[in-house]
């Protein structure tokens, strides 16, 4: 049996979790304030249209996906959870570390899975380089960078640090296998009280450090993961073809008489599966929905995110 699964927040990802849940089967009802766009919805899909206000007790709902403002997802998370719905919440869960702690809190005591969209984990490209690393590939992982740039995205509620880089945090938490100890961030707001730009360093408990970049205000679209190792460099870059999308450079560093030298080597680009990261996240919350089984992505990683979130926006302008 499919689960029922209701997403309550129609807008622009929302409704890609609409499609794709209705493409997979699962996809019961939509929920969104505005009622017109609800029912736009559910006439377009064929499923329910039920108002936020009566969704949460409906019991023909086994798990409610959320893709509201972020201010939003704790309350609507506990009230789900409590009133025995599994989640699965986009990110940010929240907008501070104590309302994300309460929901996942809520969701823990009352057996619920709870689940957070950090969708890139699900990539076919990405989950193939943590093989790699896992693997050795790479040697012994020195040094992460990552960039998400692009135009556009603008919020009223949350700047550039706080809208992008999640996905990259949550991939760089699965990379290390661990919090950072030491974090740094400057951002600038150019538009309005909001960052546009915003920078992360950080430093982990084995000495590895970290780069985030990440802007709303650029001209042009960059999606890249760089993982630098003691025997591989590798670069997952999103902006690529699908063929090209994960690169492995085995190029050299040595000492030569007191004297740095390398060579350099063209990339060799790994084969990756074909598949949609939101088909694949959507069908590993039904996996655990049916399990039980722990989320990939559980709440006690966002946690760490909003953590790292909270600390790096000290000095933005």
């Amino acid at each position: 049996m499919k689960p029922r699964i209701a997403v309550l927040g129609c807008g622009y990802w929302g409704s890609n979790h609409i499609r794709t849940l209705k493409a997979l089967g699962a996809l019961y009802a939509v929920s969104d304030a505005n009622r017109a766009r609800a029912e736009g919805f559910a006439s377009e899909q064929e499923c329910l249209a039920i108002d936020p206000d009566t969704l949460f007790t409906r019991p023909d709902v086994d798990a409610i996906v959320m893709a509201l403002p972020p201010q939003y997802h704790a309350e609507a998370a506990i009230k789900a959870v409590e009133n025995g719905k599994d989640v699965l919440v986009e990110k940010p869960i929240a907008l501070n570390v104590p309302d994300a702690e309460r929901a996942v809190a809520a969701a823990e005591a009352n057996g619920r899975i709870f689940m957070v969209g950090h969708v890139l984990r699900f990539h076919p490209a990405f989950e193939k380089l943590k093989e790699l690393i896992d693997q050795g590939e790479l040697g012994e992982v020195k040094y992460i960078h990552s960039h998400r740039l692009g135009l556009g995205k603008f919020h009223t509620e949350n700047d550039a640090l706080w809208d992008l880089a999640p996905h990259d945090l949550s991939m760089i938490l699965a990379i290390t296998g661990s919090a950072p100890v030491e974090i740094r961030g400057e951002g600038a707001a150019i538009l309005d009280h909001l960052s546009d730009f915003a920078h992360l360093h950080m430093r982990f408990p084995n000495g590895l450090r970290s780069h985030l970049f990440a802007s709303r205000l650029n001209p042009y679209r960059e999606r890249r993961l760089t993982v630098v190792g003691t025997k591989a460099m590798a670069v997952f870059d999103d902006v690529e073809p699908w063929e090209r999308k994960l690169a492995v450079y085995r190029h050299a560093v040595w000492q030569d008489s007191g004297h740095w030298a390398f060579t350099t080597n063209e990339p060799t680009y790994i084969p990756v599966e074909d598949g949609m990261p939101l088909t694949r996240e959507l069908e590993h919350f039904m996996t655990c929905m049916r399990t039980r089984q722990e989320p990939r992505t559980n709440g006690e990683e966002a946690i760490t995110v909003l953590r790292i979130l909270t600390a790096g926006a000290i000095g933005h302008g």
